[in-house]
């Protein structure tokens, strides 16, 4: 089945076991991009086994059926290649890139590396070490503290409330083991992605994928994974974690919609206006004009599942609770107040813009083309999104801030006395 979408130039295939080939022909520059998309990232997971994922991601091109984690890597360099896994809550990936005369080359191995890893067992210790170091290290950090401890109060047992890297104790029980059982599990042709942009033709680019993974069948004895994850029923509630550190970390966290919602392009919108950039609401208002923060933003991030609105500030200990009022009203003028059609046009601009930013090279089309389509959306969605953004009114804005962001989740990170007296 091959179909050419209306409004974008991005040919469709299924493959006969149910892997889907998304291509977009770029003829400008002799480089080709791929990212193989599979549904398998942390969401999937038991808590038990929190971290799987990252540190499957991490060791997965370290060795594959006949070949070391060594020439794998000889491999990819020897033609200036790139080859890298990596993971998200809501998918796993594999990205590749090269000039378009060793593409078919480079995706045979990122198949074989796919299809029949062997993570071997010093690459498995070694990695988890890594990973060890990088908890132990974040648990130093306050902004990550505090966006831990925010995550977790506002996501209870759904997984998103854990860290991809797990925590000590997950992430030192794992074993080679688990690695094969999960990668036997979620690793299957009706599982995956594969987007390609670059200089090469659909007819082309589909024969390659047939010729690596064509042979690839589905397991007739093992059903396709699928989510049940819990209801979230969490109230807002304030978290704080005194630490002697030189500014406070004051952080809003507000339960908004999935990408899924008709509302998540209007809360994009506002999570522009409100923290990015410069010219940014917090930004101009709480840094700027009151030099309350040494740093201020916002972020929506997009997920299957319900997403966190987040505003959050750094701030001299002393200037903590001024910092957590200004922050908190910045955010409440959103659903009392409607933007002036200057602001309003002028969000939609930069999230516009830099949205077709975004999108100019090979990797970065391969990438949301594939992106959209592993979370369910499909590549129109491309052209959609942009619609609805351009078609926000202020009324639109503040309805919908008003139905997501009025009671936040409050997340306190810094001095004792500072971070207690900015809710006494």
């Amino acid at each position: 089945m091959t179909t050419s979408l209306q409004k974008t130039s991005i040919h469709r295939t299924v493959l006969s076991n149910g892997i889907v080939v998304l291509v977009a022909e770029n003829p400008v520059a002799d480089i080709v991009a791929a990212r193989i998309f599979i549904r398998a990232g942390s969401c999937y997971e038991t808590k038990e086994q929190a971290g799987l994922t990252h540190l499957l991601a991490s060791v997965l091109t370290k060795g594959c059926d006949g070949l070391s984690s060594l020439e794998i890597a000889e491999k990819v360099e020897s033609v200036g290649a790139s080859l890298s896994a990596d993971t998200t809550s809501d998918y796993f990936l594999v990205s590749l890139k090269t000039v378009t005369s060793d593409f078919a080359e480079i995706l045979a191995l990122a198949g074989q590396i796919l299809r029949q890893p062997t993570f071997p067992q010093m690459e498995v210790e070694l990695e988890q070490r890594i990973a060890l170091q990088d908890i132990r290290s974040q648990q130093e950090q306050p902004f990550t503290i505090a966006f831990d401890q925010l995550r977790s109060a506002m996501y209870a047992d759904h997984p998103y409330a854990r860290s991809p890297l797990g925590d000590e104790t997950t992430m030192s029980s794992l074993n080679r083991r688990d690695l094969e059982q999960y990668h036997q599990t979620h690793f299957r042709p009706d599982n995956i992605v594969i987007s390609i942009a670059g200089h090469i033709s659909a007819n082309d680019a589909v024969a390659l994928i047939e010729k690596v993974f064509g042979d690839w069948r589905v397991p007739t004895h093992q059903p396709q994974p699928v989510l049940y994850l819990p209801e979230l029923e969490v109230k807002p509630q304030i978290t704080i974690t005194p630490q002697q550190t030189q500014q406070s970390i004051v952080m809003l966290g507000y339960l908004g919609p999935s990408v899924n919602s008709v509302d998540y392009g209007v809360l994009k919108l506002l999570c522009t206006y409100l923290g990015n950039g410069l010219s940014s609401r917090l930004f101009v208002e709480l840094r700027e004009k009151r030099g309350l923060a040494y740093e201020v933003s916002a972020f929506y991030p997009t997920r299957i599942f319900p997403a966190s609105f987040v505003a959050y500030m750094g701030t001299a200990p002393e200037n903590t609770k001024i910092a957590l009022t200004g922050l908190r009203k910045e955010v409440d003028l959103l659903s009392s107040n409607e933007l002036e059609e200057e602001s309003l046009q002028s969000a939609k601009n930069k999230i516009l813009g830099q949205y077709a930013l975004g999108k100019q090279t090979n990797a970065q089309i391969a990438q949301i083309y594939g992106w959209y389509e592993i979370l369910g959306l499909g590549v129109d969605f491309d052209w959609e999104f942009q619609q609805t953004i351009a078609s926000v009114s202020a009324l639109d804005a503040m309805e919908t801030a008003e139905r997501y962001l009025r009671e936040p989740f409050v997340s306190l990170v810094g001095q004792q006395d500072a971070v207690y007296g900015a809710i006494a």
